[in-house]
């Protein structure tokens, strides 16, 4: 599909002004196929996945649409989860940032009412929230939706699988008629179609195709690391594997230009290339990269097009692609000519689910590695050093300097120390400074290689980190008083590697459930979250540990909440099959079917670690 510039797109002074300012050269192509359309005026059914740019591609049009004399709600936009509305309303203040009198404002649960009546009184235009607090402001009068001109649904199979479907229809129900409805959606199930055929008026479906391609034989690796760290990591990788050759890619053009100055501050020869320079300037630095001048070209993707360089060892994805074809043009710069190549991704947060889209349309193998130690780094720097000592004094190639060494004998100097010293100089002078960074401190311990499927074999679901062990647990302190603890206590994904599986919750005041889907069933662990939160409208607090095992899930709640959850879990419909919960202690198959959850509730359980302290 042809990609288009923001600027062939139509847009208004101010919104390039602010793409230009995110560093984005030109259009995904989900956002060159969706904003005309959405522009135009008319509605839209658009298919793609995470991923792909499909956030800028409604919020463009929604904030072009938007009049800023009108002190009232023109947008909404409705989200699954409120990590994702914040997400979203985060990238509409970016676009919007020029957009004089133009506000957003996030309204989802959990978060303070007060915050969000004083963004409603002050005359927010974009509203970007979860299902289930726009009903309530809805229901308070706070909200109210005469003005609105456009509503975007996101991940709306994601909606309805998390039981939103009423609270959608309630507030289309109350749009006015001749508002533009968008539906973004991974897949169309009839749910959805049936919603789209009530509420949309002619709608064009947009079907960005998650193609498959496949990659040439070339080594790639990633490595989970902290946008902080990446330049320090980016380092090491340069001298562990004393790369001499390659290409970093950076997603804008700001990342080159600052990229590009801490890789020569750290004597690397590096030079840039980006859609901000001259053609003439282009020319002369691909020169200067082909007759190996440069040591690392650092670029975007726009500027990278005519790069044809058959020799190049090693491709780094600094910042991750906006999309898997993207990544396959990059790594495809090394390898070639049957040469062997490298490439190696920096992923950084929440951009794992990004690793699983590039696995499937390559169909490929990306190993995780760990990033290299500080240790690590200084080994292979005294090897460097020894290898270079050695074959000098083979050569015999040097001057002497028996006069300089016979004086610091006299001295009482011992040769060994001379030598250190000597050697203790050389490296100082030739070797880069090396930064501690966050990814140098131990962490949680992982599964065992081997012990689970790699990345490849399980479609790129990312593994969680595994729990503390039993005995680390049993000696925390004893819990706070209930003043004392903070507002939304961490949850966790428990692993199974290294403990028993328990059936009751070792948390003061949570009971554990037993739920009939698993990480087979394509769940993680923010799914159960979000349907337990969406069904039984409890704040989020409520829910605990969760521990995702292949057919069944558990889960620890909050024990006077237990029944009520369990009544409002039984029989819905979750991912496309009946979702049976039960006590976790009683079986979850064995739960007879429409039998309300067993009393065994209301009876407290003293977990071993606490029977032990008394």
């Amino acid at each position: 599909m042809q990609k288009k510039t923001f600027v062939e797109l139509g847009l208004s002074p101010e919104l390039l002004k602010a793409v230009e300012k995110m560093g984005f050269e030109e259009a995904s192509p989900i956002q060159s196929e969706t904003i005309p359309v959405l522009m135009s005026g008319r509605d839209v059914v658009g298919q793609s996945q995470t991923g792909s740019g499909k956030t800028a591609a409604f919020a463009i049009p929604a904030i072009e649409k938007v009049d800023p004399a009108i002190r009232a709600p023109q947008v909404l936009m409705l989200c699954p989860t409120r990590e994702l509305a914040v997400q979203v309303a985060e990238e509409v203040a970016k676009l919007a940032a020029f957009k004089k009198g133009v506000r957003e404002l996030p309204i989802y649960g959990g978060q303070s009412y007060d915050r969000q009546f004083r963004g409603l009184q002050a005359g927010a235009q974009i509203i970007i929230g979860t299902p289930g607090r726009i009903i309530d402001h809805l229901n308070r009068g706070t909200l109210k939706l005469d003005q609105i001109k456009m509503i975007i649904l996101d991940e709306a199979d994601r909606m309805l699988d998390m039981g939103f479907r009423e609270d959608i229809e309630a507030v289309l129900a109350k749009a006015p008629e001749g508002r533009q409805t968008v539906f973004f959606s991974a897949t169309v199930p009839r749910p959805i179609q049936q919603m789209i055929e009530r509420f949309a008026n002619n709608p064009q479906t947009i079907r960005i195709e998650s193609q498959q391609m496949d990659v040439p034989t070339i080594e790639q690796v990633y490595y989970e690391v902290g946008h902080r760290s990446k330049l320090e990591v980016l380092s090491r990788l340069i001298d562990l594997h004393d790369f001499k050759f390659g290409i970093v890619f950076c997603a804008t053009k700001l990342g080159v230009d600052e990229l590009t100055e801490h890789l020569a501050a750290r004597g690397y020869i590096a030079d840039k290339i980006h859609g901000d320079m001259t053609q003439a300037m282009r020319e002369r630095v691909m020169r200067r990269f082909r007759e190996r001048k440069v040591e690392f070209l650092v670029a975007t993707d726009v500027a990278a097009r005519g790069i044809d360089v058959n020799d190049v060892e090693v491709v780094f994805n600094y910042d991750l692609p906006q999309d898997p074809e993207d990544y396959v043009h990059r790594i495809g710069r090394t390898g070639r000519a049957g040469r062997s190549g490298r490439a190696i991704t920096f992923v950084a947060g929440r951009e794992l689910y990004k690793i699983q889209q590039i696995l499937r349309f390559t169909k490929g193998r990306i190993r995780r590695e760990n990033v290299p130690s500080l240790d690590l780094v200084e080994e292979k720097r005294n090897s460097a050093l020894f290898d270079t000592l050695k074959e000098t004094l083979d050569a015999g190639d040097f001057k002497k300097q028996d006069g300089t060494v016979d004086r610091l004998l006299d001295q009482g100097y011992p040769s060994t120390d001379i030598v250190s010293a000597l050697l203790h100089l050389l490296a100082s002078e030739n070797t880069r400074p090396t930064e501690r960074i966050p990814e140098d401190s131990p962490k949680p311990v992982r599964a065992p290689a081997g012990k689970y499927p790699s990345y490849a074999s399980t479609g790129g679901a990312p593994r969680a980190e595994s729990a503390p062990a039993p005995e680390a647990r049993r000696e925390r302190p004893a819990a706070r008083p209930a003043a004392e603890e903070p507002a939304r206590p961490a949850r966790r994904v428990e692993a199974e590697v290294g403990e028993e599986i328990s059936r009751v919750s070792h948390e003061p005041g949570m009971v554990r459930l037993a739920l009939s889907t698993g990480r087979e069933h394509g769940i993680v662990a923010g799914d159960i979250v979000g349907v337990i939160a969406g069904v039984s409208r409890l704040p989020r607090e409520v829910i605990g540990a969760i521990k995702l095992l292949p057919r069944q899930t558990l889960v620890d709640v909050s024990e006077d909440q237990a029944n009520f959850i369990l009544s409002k879990l039984k029989g819905i419909q979750f991912k496309g099959q009946k979702l049976h919960a039960s006590l976790a202690s009683e079986g979850a198959e064995k739960t007879p079917k429409g039998k309300p959850a067993p009393r065994a509730v209301a009876r407290k359980e003293v977990p071993p670690w606490a029977r032990r302290r008394e």
